[in-house]
């Protein structure tokens, strides 16, 4: 099976660095035009180089997700350009956080500005050209912690939990016009926001003991998924959140298989 991207337009947020950039790159590489969108212009220079490096067809632009101006100038110059749009990824996010009765507001409120208001708006500025299109993907970025958060995660929960119901919705709203809306929940990925594999050792093992698959995920996983979902053969798959943490959580302690591996000799930490 090969999945052919090739002539496909796609618009990829806060894609300057991260999980972001990985699949951007991924997406050019599969003959995507991509077009990345940061709100740092020394990430974009970067991704500029790495385009010009690979021989990859691409643009970048500044654009802060909270403002819808800066989105429909986005969105207008990729069809002005290149005459469609194809794939929307909602990858920019924020996962700051603190207990509820220290948590500020603006904390709260950058979470829900950026992680699902953000999705918002990209996704009102593109759905009329995918309808007048008749086709599309949209794929949003929405975390493990939709469905189970962990301590300290009100905000950063609360918005990607707000992301999987807006994408549900959204797959709705535009089935008739042959649009998917889905979205996407990563785990353990050890990237700048969450420092996994910066951890001292004993906490990088209890971290690695919730995974059915015990390591960590790479970003490329990611990207990976997101390539298989703008494809043609994702076409009969909408209004879903995949789960790509490597079971985490998929059984109550994961850590026994292994530990049972372990004692038959098949296993070793």
């Amino acid at each position: 099976m090969h999945i052919d991207l090739s002539g496909k337009v796609a618009i990829v947020t806060g894609a300057g660095r991260g999980i972001g950039r990985v699949i951007a790159l991924a997406l050019a590489r599969e003959g995507v035009i991509t077009v990345v969108t940061d709100i740092h212009e020394s990430n974009l220079e970067d991704v500029q180089q790495e385009f010009a490096r690979s021989g990859c067809e691409g643009a970048t632009f500044l654009c802060d997700v909270r403002d819808y101006g800066q989105i429909q100038h986005v969105v207008q110059q990729v069809m002005e350009k290149y005459g469609h749009l194809d794939i929307l990824v909602n990858n920019a996010g924020v996962a700051g956080g603190a207990p509820v009765d220290i948590l500020s507001e603006e904390v709260w409120d950058l979470n829900l500005d950026i992680n699902l208001k953000g999705t918002f708006l990209m996704c009102k500025a593109v759905a009329p050209v995918m309808k007048q299109q008749r086709s599309g993907r949209i794929i949003n970025a929405a975390s493990f912690a939709a469905i189970v958060p962990s301590y300290g995660s009100a905000a950063y929960a609360s918005s990607k939990a707000g992301v999987e119901q807006f994408t549900r919705v959204l797959a709705g709203e535009l089935g008739p016009w042959n649009i998917t809306v889905n979205c996407y929940a990563p785990g353990m990925i050890p990237t700048d926001m969450n420092h996994f594999a910066e951890l001292q050792e004993p906490q990088q093992q209890r971290l690695l003991d919730t995974l059915t698959l015990r390591r960590w995920g790479e970003k490329a996983d990611v990207a990976h998924l997101i390539c298989f979902l703008a494809s043609d053969y994702a076409g009969y798959i909408t209004g879903t959140m995949i789960d790509i943490s490597g079971g985490k959580l998929a059984t109550q302690i994961p850590r026994v298989a292994y530990e049972k591996a372990a004692a038959e000799g098949t296993y070793e930490f």
